[in-house]
């Protein structure tokens, strides 16, 4: 079967773009703040059957040059969707638009796909429209609970979840051994020099302020100064080879890393080639995230928006993307549907993980924009970004 999977053996993730190279642009400006009194949209969609969606690279099931599930929307619907794949970095892209955003202007997409913090910063500052779930029965019925409430859009009044990941420990059992913790991972000797850990700031610091005694979810200042401290000090005994995005795939691959900070979805991918790499949860528990569809403002395709995003939360077309993708997915009863698609992945915990798998699991807090930023100025400045 043609998958995801099969694309990145052939050009390895770092050749995508997808590294979370810490672009900075994006620091340094909090965004001028709106609100749906302030920013009105007018929607179009009773007479202009299409929507342009804007989404990572490799995030949906293709098969050659054809986006099988969208191609079946589109028939389905009558909507014609102009599919684009110019998301490689939060940052990046939130550079890219915040100025149109902050000013109330369009943005040209109808759909974007932000990680769960972006998003948070997106909503908080009034830049995206709010949602009808009445017009979405099937993300109504089929989100899964863990998803339906977070703390930055509660109720999702203005995000619904495209897919979900984990982040925890991959190691090369052909180089060295299972890695029992954070703490282990970060000071055991045989792994000095060895390691990488990600760039992206709320994943590396969760477990840092994990093993440093705080809450991921509800820290302070104090907590933030003590955990940077640890990571300072990692950084400076050696420990971490490097900081990287995707692209610890090919060193964990081939041994150059004998373990790494990592993605689940990454992970699955590397198995299928390479049995020696494992995925672990350390004891303080797994990294949890959502990339999440959402509806800029002054775009005017709202109610074909929402069509689309009810449509992927069918099981059925659920299961066929999750095949793809090999991330967490979303929609309820996409696991039944899989053994229709593939037996292999059914049971697959970092696929279809179960309530006790994720309940160790722990998400990065919402911080107000200034301090976000001030926090990813020391953050890179301690792994020389």
């Amino acid at each position: 079967m043609m998958s995801r999977r099969n694309v990145l053996r052939g050009v390895g993730l770092g050749a995508l773009g997808l590294s979370s190279a810490n672009l900075l642009a994006a620091c340094g400006t909090s965004g001028t703040q709106q609100s749906a009194e302030e920013c009105k949209s007018e929607d179009l969609s009773d007479t202009e059957a299409k929507l342009v969606f804007s989404n990572w690279p490799l995030y949906i099931d293709e098969k050659g040059k054809r986006l099988p599930t969208l191609e079946d929307f589109e028939k389905q619907s009558g909507i014609d969707v102009t599919y684009n794949t110019d998301i490689n970095d939060n940052n990046q892209f939130f550079a890219k638009v915040r100025n149109q955003l902050g000013a109330c202007e369009p943005v040209d997409r109808d759909i974007i796909v932000m990680t769960d913090w972006m998003a948070a910063r997106m909503i908080g500052l009034g830049w995206m429209q709010e949602l009808d779930m009445s017009a979405m029965p099937n993300v109504e019925a089929n989100m899964v609970e863990s998803l339906r409430s977070p703390a930055w859009d509660e109720d999702r009044k203005h995000s619904v979840p495209w897919q979900s990941g984990l982040t925890g420990i991959a190691y090369n059992s052909k180089y060295t051994g299972e890695i029992a913790s954070w703490e282990e991972f970060c000071t055991r000797p045989d792994l000095k020099g060895k390691i990488s850990m990600l760039s992206e700031m709320g994943d590396t610091m969760a477990f840092f302020l994990k093993t440093t005694g705080a809450d991921p979810e509800d820290f302070d200042d104090e907590d933030w100064a003590a955990a940077i401290e640890r990571l300072r000090e990692v950084v400076d005994s050696g420990q971490v080879r490097r900081f990287t995005g995707n692209d610890y795939t090919g060193p964990l691959n081939k041994g150059d890393l004998v373990a790494a900070e990592a993605w689940s979805g990454d992970v699955i991918v590397m198995q299928y080639d390479n049995p020696d790499i494992k995925f672990i949860a350390p004891e303080e528990g797994l990294g949890l995230w959502s990339d999440n569809m959402m509806v800029p403002n002054k775009a005017d395709h709202r109610a074909n928006a929402m069509k689309l995003m009810d449509y992927y939360y069918e099981p059925e077309v659920a299961a066929r993307v999750a095949a793809w993708v090999n991330y967490i997915c979303p929609v309820q009863g996409a696991e039944e549907e899989m053994a229709k698609i593939d037996k292999s992945l059914v049971g697959n915990p970092l696929i279809f993980p179960t309530e006790d798998d994720l309940a160790g699991t722990f998400s990065f807090m919402n911080l107000d924009t200034k301090v976000r930023e001030e926090y990813d100025k020391e953050f890179n400045q301690v792994i020389g970004a």
